[in-house]
Parts: structure tokens; C-alpha cells; sequence
């Protein structure tokens, strides 16, 4: 692993990111135009919210105050998939592109999971 030098280089990061795009990109366009600005909006603002929250957390110099930004990250990934799956319900997005996302945001979780683990156990080392 190499060294981590801004939140850009953090492996949460960069699979939250491309969940942020996967929505950008391949799900609010082929919402239906009146939902673009409804359903569309509110997933394109929990998608944005993982990598913001990431960001933001790594910016903080306590440990306790950057995991409480990963979990914040971590449950608008839930979000994310919640509205996914509206989506779905709802006929607004095909099944493949619900499976996806599931994909997506299973992994990001996981890995955030995994960097909130290496905070706590960094974080009762310096105890």
C-alpha cells in the first residue's frame, strides 16, 4: 500500500467516488425529467455526501472526529442504495443498473468499514 498523503489516496475514497459518478453518470440521466430534480437531486446529493464526508473526516486531527465523518459516509451510501432500489421499485431504473449500484455501494461500505477499524485501532494505540 502506498502512502497516504490527502483523502484523495484513501481507498474509501476513491470507491465512493466512483459510486458518486456511477449515479452521476449512468442513473440521473435516465430518470424520468420530473424526477430529475426530485429522487435525481436527493441520490446525486447522498452520493456527493460519501466523498464529502470522507474528506471532511480526514481533515480532522482526532481519530474519533474522522470516524464519525466515515459513518456519516458510510450511511449515505445506505441512502444511495435505498434510493436505488425507489428507483427500481418504481420502474425509473432497469435491474442491472439497481444490481450495480448494489455492487458499488457494498464495497464502498466495506472499505470504509475497514479504514474505521484501522482508525480505532490507531486510535487506542496512542492511548
Amino acid at each position: 500500500m502506498s502512502a497516504i498523503r490527502t483523502f484523495e489516496d484513501l481507498d474509501c475514497w476513491k470507491r465512493c467516488r466512483e459510486l458518486r459518478v456511477f449515479i452521476a453518470k449512468e442513473i440521473v440521466p435516465i430518470l424520468p425529467k420530473q424526477e430529475r430534480f426530485h429522487l435525481g437531486a436527493q441520490i446525486l446529493d447522498a452520493a456527493r455526501s460519501t466523498t464529502a464526508n470522507l474528506a471532511e473526516g480526514y481533515g480532522r486531527f482526532h481519530y474519533l472526529d474522522n470516524a464519525k465523518f466515515c459513518s456519516n459516509a458510510r450511511g449515505s451510501c445506505y441512502e444511495v442504495l435505498d434510493h436505488l432500489i425507489t428507483s427500481n421499485d418504481e420502474g425509473m431504473i432497469p435491474p442491472d443498473k439497481l444490481a450495480r449500484g448494489r455492487e458499488l455501494v457494498m464495497v464502498a461500505v466495506q472499505v470504509i468499514n475497514g479504514y474505521m477499524n484501522y482508525l480505532k485501532r490507531a486510535g487506542n494505540e496512542k492511548r
